[in-house]
């Protein structure tokens, strides 16, 4: 699933056009498994951008699974998408850290309560779908209901089909492919 629908006067063109200006980013970046690549989707820059965050939240709305319950953020780049798809939806936001604080509430999941709720995540880029995987595990086991994703970009690196594998449909706003080929890469 790509764009679905756009604010009014913003065409999927435009917004893909806009996205690729602003967060796709020539440069070296390293990934959590040490990998480097030449260039990268810089989801700081998307957040930081409130017109654009704004018009990419208003697309995002249209994947939102119907009955979904809580909108949860995964640390660091879904949390900006979060706050604003929960604020378009109206639905409670969960922010979740990839582990549990060391100090404080040493909490793992902040914001809406999640048991025994049906849970939609909601990242910047899905690659392996490694990530999202662990933290629907761990939302599972407090009794979260785990039924959807969504993200701005999936790169093609089998992350769709890992989740499927687990019960868990991916909505994604753009692909890869949607974006200008000198600015991709995984």
């Amino acid at each position: 699933m790509t764009v679905a629908a756009l604010s009014a006067g913003v065409s999927r063109d435009a917004l893909v056009a806009r996205l690729a200006q602003v967060a796709c980013v020539s440069g070296p970046f390293a990934l959590t498994d040490g990998q480097m690549l030449d260039s990268y989707f810089d989801e700081y820059r998307l957040a930081a951008d409130p017109v654009l965050l704004g018009d990419v939240v208003d697309a995002m709305t249209a994947l939102v699974p119907e009955d979904a319950e809580v909108l949860a953020g995964i640390e660091l780049g879904g949390v900006p998408l979060v706050v604003a798809l929960s604020a378009a939806t109206g639905l409670p936001a969960a922010f979740l850290r990839r582990e549990p604080k060391t100090y404080g509430s040493k909490r793992q999941v902040e914001g809406a309560a999640v048991e025994g709720r049906r849970m939609v995540l909601v990242d910047d880029v899905v690659r392996s779908g490694v990530q999202l995987l662990n933290v629907a595990r761990m939302l599972r086991i407090t009794g979260a209901a785990v039924v959807g994703a969504l993200c701005v970009l999936e790169r093609p690196l089998g992350g769709r089909l890992l989740l499927d594998e687990h019960g868990i449909s991916l909505g994604s706003l753009l692909t890869e492919a949607d974006l200008p080929a000198s600015r991709t890469t995984p």
